[in-house]
């Protein structure tokens, strides 16, 4: 007679699939080489049954091309059966680098576009997968977290229209305001924080880095940067100290009030190593500023960490004119093709990913992946 219970305990529920879009398509190779590898290397004799038939594979892409016709409009196809997998849909929204023609016009694709894409191939999902689950390593219109007078809340809007889709998770790296997950309170959204790998990747650029008070400060950029400076310094168990915009609330320059000065709050710098820590550097005019001014309050070496590069206009520029001797990031945004990237240090997301993906698979906890 059977072990019916063990047999349903050792059982994969559905089979596993993910759908890298174009967009995405790197870092989906690599996180399905990670998953390839992990179940080749945890393969026992018991796996041998037809139970776990289409369990181990080399490769678990599914191509999901978006075709577009001449208008420029699009639609989402998919190129193998899904009928009761588990689907991992990958998208790198901010990946301008792709191009479409409409009538004749080339036009990069934008943020919107990405999302558009996701979209199609959810719905062409719909109904035949057995769950549809979002990994986006930049949250869509993250920025757009907080309504101010009369504007949209597009963040909200697109995770409430994705679980209107049918979506079950959606994962992302460093939400600009994690709190934007109160539009779904019902589903599964995941931000990962990365200070660890921060830290693993600056230690090894800088093995004579010294981690305590005498030497070391955590430095937040703005106000908005505050939660995680004072989270990793306190993980660290060094000082932090902020610099905080002063404005001119009686002037209105592009919707915005203009930035008087950078003030800065904490203790003497002198002789001290700072890491500036913050989510995203667009055009790198903030951070740029106040490594510039920490070596002017005595900084002996200014580094910076940041989750999602956007490097947008002349963000290259101002980082390698500035007293930053070296900016982390994550891959959430890759790198262009480019001269003059000394500087710049990128880290792969693809092995946390990968986790995340075999764990939700698998029903575990995703928190272990975070429990230093």
């Amino acid at each position: 007679m059977p072990n019916i219970k063990l047999m349903e305990s050792g059982l994969p529920v559905a089979p596993l699939k993910i759908g890298a879009l174009e967009s995405c398509r790197e870092l989906g190779e690599k996180v399905n080489d990670y998953i390839v590898q992990f179940r080749k290397s945890t393969m026992d004799k018991n796996t041998d049954s037809p139970l776990y038939y289409n369990y181990m594979r080399d490769n678990y892409l599914i191509d999901c091309p978006c075709p577009r016709f001449g208008s420029g409009e699009a639609k989402g196809l998919l190129t193998e059966s899904i009928r009761g997998a588990d689907l991992f849909l990958m998208v790198d929204v901010c990946n301008h680098s792709l191009t479409y023609s409409v009538n004749g016009h080339l036009n990069h694709m934008s943020p919107d576009d990405h999302f558009q894409d996701l979209k199609r191939i959810i719905a062409a999902a719909n109904g035949k997968a057995r769950r549809v689950n979002v990994v986006m390593p930049f949250l869509y219109e993250s920025r757009q977290h907080k309504r101010t007078k009369r504007e949209s809340l597009d963040s909200a809007l697109a995770l409430q229209e994705l679980i209107d889709m049918g979506v079950s998770n959606i994962f992302t790296f460093d939400a600009h305001d994690p709190r934007v997950q109160n539009s779904i309170p019902l589903h599964g959204f995941d931000s990962f924080n990365p200070p660890y790998q921060f830290m693993k990747a600056l230690l090894k650029a800088e093995p004579d880095l010294k981690v305590d008070k005498e030497h070391l400060m955590i430095i937040s950029p703005d106000e908005g940067a505050m939660q995680r400076a004072v989270y990793f310094s306190n993980v660290l168990g060094v000082n932090m100290g902020m610099f905080y915009k002063r404005r001119d609330y009686s002037t209105v320059v592009n919707g915005k009030n203009p930035i008087v000065a950078h003030e800065f709050l904490g203790e003497h710098l002198d002789g001290k190593d700072a890491i500036i820590i913050d989510d995203m550097i667009d055009t790198a005019g903030t951070i740029a500023n106040a490594a510039n001014a920490l070596k002017d309050l005595g900084a002996k070496n200014v580094y910076a960490c940041c989750t999602h590069g956007v490097l947008s206009g002349p963000a290259f520029e101002r980082i390698n004119n500035s007293a930053i001797e070296e900016l982390i990031m994550l891959n959430t945004i890759p790198l262009p093709n480019q001269e003059g990237l000394e500087k710049f240090k990128s880290i792969s997301v693809a092995p946390i990913f990968a986790e995340a993906i075999k764990r939700i698979y698998d029903d575990e906890p995703i928190s272990k992946l975070f429990e230093n």
